[in-house]
Order: structure tokens, then sequence, then C-alpha cells
């Protein structure tokens, strides 16, 4: 009842002004700097240009959740979710006696944007050109200290760690995109599985099962190598469990608001189970059922079984086209060239070896999605 809710009710707790994927640190100062008595604001550094990151606490619980966004400064997908999440528990509406319930169990930390900087150039690192997802042990960049910091000084009992994906993840060996992926990270090469890991498996295992509801068939396993510079995995080896989320592709959602839409319902579903601990009660061995992403296997587009025609004669071929995000906006360019049976896309035409003049890996492909795609 509680996910069914929020889903059907998500338009009055979406935060409007926050409606495209080129978020920058001066679009949410202002939705930071106006959050009601429900928050406690607190700056806790700068980046390392000097943009100040915040730490949002609520709730007076004895379990302490920390949530953390946009550690890649251009997968601003769940730093959307979480200011939807910061309206919900201002305004609850009907859902006060559930946000209470989580509030009174829970004490919540929001990092809604820890990579400013790499916001601004809508690029991955920071501006040291730093992975700060790599950087958990030298703790080289600013914004990596700042993050553990609050982990060592809150000694917390959960992570959500939140990213995005590329959207040509497939859900195992699906047609179907990985709209949502999950991993609860290891913490040594071993893959060990101790208490704190074990209750990261469980809850993923939750958010999968309502999920199924929602996108049945369109969530997947990330890969679980153990990564010994990555803060999830360093996260979870102190102690705290960690769960990964990763916001990938869903048809006809180029600004990714309908995935918004998904974490917001994941998120706080899991803040729920935790509250009233019911995510004990699942099996470790259906987090194991979870497919694998499979990375590269979907595109934006495919023009099946073409004949390409020019200076090396005429030959049988599928096209794949992917976008490729600039700082401005995403462009469209041929990715691959030939046999792309074992390939799906969100948009496919056959051809039917219909003649197409010759053309090279990296070629602006608008005249062609013009062409096939846009009557």
């Amino acid at each position: 009842m509680f996910v069914k809710q929020l889903f059907d009710n998500y338009e009055l707790y979406k935060e409007k002004s926050l409606a495209h994927r080129r978020i920058k640190h001066k679009d949410i100062l202002p939705l930071v700097l106006k959050r009601s008595s429900v928050f406690k604001v607190q700056e806790v550094g700068k980046s390392f240009e000097g943009r100040e990151i915040f730490v949002l606490k609520t709730g007076t619980g004895k379990t302490k959740v920390m949530l953390w966004s946009q550690m890649h400064g251009n997968e601003p997908t769940a730093t959307q979710t979480l200011f939807d999440i910061f309206n919900l528990f201002e305004k609850p509406k009907s859902l006060q006696t559930e946000i209470n319930e989580i509030l009174k169990a829970c004490t919540l930390y929001f990092i809604p944007m820890l990579n400013p900087d790499g916001a601004e150039q809508f690029k991955r690192r920071n501006a040291q050109d730093i992975d700060i997802n790599r950087d958990a042990l030298r703790l080289a960049a600013p914004e990596s200290n700042i993050l553990m910091n609050l982990r060592d000084k809150l000694n917390a009992d959960f992570g959500f760690n939140l990213h995005d994906q590329d959207i040509w993840y497939s859900a195992g060996n699906t047609k179907n995109p990985a709209t949502l992926s999950f991993l609860a990270p290891t913490f040594n090469t071993a893959k060990d599985i101790d208490e704190k890991r074990k209750k990261s498996m469980q809850l993923i295992v939750s958010i999968n099962n309502m999920l199924q509801e929602f996108i049945p068939g369109q969530t997947a396993k990330y890969d679980d190598t153990f990564m010994p510079t990555a803060f999830g995995d360093n996260i979870q080896k102190r102690g705290t469990s960690t769960i990964l989320i990763e916001s990938g592709g869903y048809k006809n959602d180029v600004e990714k608001q309908f995935v918004r839409k998904l974490n917001f319902i994941s998120i706080l579903h899991a803040l729920k189970q935790i509250a009233n601990k019911s995510f004990h009660k699942e099996r470790v061995s259906l987090y194991d059922k979870i497919p694998f992403n499979k990375k590269n296997k979907l595109f934006d587009f495919i023009l099946r079984n073409t004949t390409i025609s020019g200076k090396f004669g005429e030959y049988n071929a599928d096209i794949g086209i992917r976008s490729r995000s600039l700082i401005e906006k995403d462009i469209f360019t041929v990715d691959d060239i030939g046999d792309l049976s074992q390939n799906n896309a969100f948009y496919e035409v056959d051809l039917k070896k219909k003649k197409i003049q010759q053309i090279k890996i990296g070629a602006n492909a608008q005249k062609l999605i013009g062409a096939f795609f846009t009557k």
C-alpha cells in the first residue's frame, strides 16, 4: 500500500525545478537553503573549486542511514530523487504515518551532490580529474575526504551509494534494459558474506521484489568483483551495510524522469523496510537469482539489414547508434557497423537491404535517425 501510494501520488512531491539531467550546484543551492525545520542543513566542506557540499539531516531514530548522490558529476538522477524525498518528508500529506515511522526509527543523512565541480562540466570526474569512486584509500580529493569522514563520524548502519549507469546495459541475456541495477558490494576478493553484507543483500531482494510490479524483468545486479579502491567496497568493509543503486535506461525516458520516480519508490521502500526491520525475512539466495548487467548489449537505435554502398563496394550490415553526452547536450553517433543480430535497441527498423551511403563509426547519425525513425 505504501509503495502504491508513493507511485500514484509522486507528482505531489516531485521537485519541478529539476526537470533535466544537466543540473548544477547553482540549481540545487536554493533548494538546499530553503529547507524547513524538518531538516538540519550543514555545510560539511567544499569541493576542489570551492563549491559548498551539504549534509541534510532528519529523523531521531537509533538506526543511522547515509545516502549520497552525484559522486560522478554526470550522474544526476538520484540527486533529483533526493529533492523529491525532501519534499515528501516536509509535506507528507496522506503518508504522514509512514514517514513518522521512518523518522522515529532512523536518523537520515543526505549528501545530494558530492561532486559539484563535475556536475558543472557534466563529467564523471572532479576538477582534479580524479574519479572520486576510486579514491577511497588515498583520499586525494576533498570530496572523498568529506564522504569518508562522514561515514567514520557516524559509523552509519546503512549507506546508499546512488549512481547512474549507461542506458545500454541489459538485464541479463534479455532484450530488456537494466532500468535499475543493484549491488551489495564485496569487502574482499573471496566475496565473503558477513552480517552487514547479508543485510545489504536482503534489502536489495526486498527492493527488487517490489519493483517487479512496475518494471518486470528490467532489474539487474552490478558486477560484484572486489574493487580495492572503490568507496562502496570500503564502506562495506568498514561495517556499513551498503546498497548501490544504478539508474539505467527506460524506453522513451531520455531525461530519466520515470527512472527518477522508480528511485523515489525504491529508496523510500527501503527506508521503511529498515525502520520496521521487515527486510530481515528475505532470503539471501534470491539475491543470487537477480541477473547480472550485460554491458553494451543495447543501442539507442539499430538500422538492421542495410546495404552499405561506397568505395568498398556493397555489403550487408547493421548500423548501431548511441548517444554521446557533451556538456550542453547529447548527440547521436554511429557506434558500430556489422552483424548486430545479438544486440537489441530501444528503437529498431529493418531496412530490407535498402542502400545506405558509406558511413564511418563515429559519424554524426542525426540524419539517419531523421530519415528512418521520426516519420
